[in-house]
């Protein structure tokens, strides 16, 4: 991982949750006031493990997004056990409260219990929107860098055009050349083609002269 608080947080996490499970496994075997103290313990360390989570959310949103996905991934994975961990909190804390009559609690006692399993059921509400907006972070960035990567691509395309427009104005900068060249060499062939004729009538016209000079005369 490109963070190094990230992997302290994670190590304080995963010993959280170690920690936690035991605890969670030895509610039921309390009573009374012992097993009401064991589900505030319990609820406490879930607390925790939730504030750690959001520090480790905080943390993946500012990663790379070369790492981010892994580490979400690996959040998603926590964010579940810390669920199944409050809803075992909730069912043993619940199965206590319908032997409540038999152990003297009172209405008190359970309104209290009530309130803290929905304080319970609020942070997993929280646990899984936030968990909603890590994953929609992580796709408005890929989708940002995807957009950058377009961008550059067609800057590129954009240079490439540019060079070939500027060969082609060469281009046909050199057509033009060549056609003036070509035209002119024309017009002189045509100038020879021009004395040379009339270089032949001349020709002509003495050779003639001198016939009739030398017979007819």
């Amino acid at each position: 991982m490109s963070s190094e608080k990230f992997e302290n947080l994670e190590d304080d996490l995963s010993s959280a949750i170690d920690k936690l499970r035991p605890h969670v496994d030895s509610i039921s075997s309390y009573t009374g006031e012992q097993k009401k103290n064991a589900v505030r313990q319990a609820e406490k360390k879930l607390e925790e493990a939730n504030f750690i989570i959001q520090e480790l959310e905080n943390e993946a949103k500012a990663a790379p997004i070369q790492y981010r996905t892994q580490m979400l991934s690996r959040l998603r994975t926590y964010r579940r056990n810390l669920d199944q961990l409050s809803k075992d909190v909730k069912r043993k804390n619940e199965s206590g409260l319908y032997q409540a009559d038999n152990f003297g609690f009172d209405r008190d006692d359970r309104l209290e219990a009530s309130q803290r399993n929905r304080l319970l059921q609020g942070h997993q509400a929280l646990n899984r929107t936030s968990e909603s907006i890590a994953r929609s972070h992580q796709i408005a960035a890929e989708t940002e860098d995807i957009g950058t990567e377009t961008l550059v691509e067609l800057g590129r395309q954009r240079e490439v055009l540019t060079r070939t427009k500027d060969r082609l104005h060469d281009t046909d900068a050199n057509l033009g050349k060549s056609r003036k060249i070509l035209k002119t060499m024309a017009m002189r062939m045509m100038t020879n083609k021009m004395i040379l004729i009339v270089i032949i009538i001349l020709e002509l016209g003495i050779l003639g002269g001198v016939v009739y000079w030398k017979f007819f005369s």
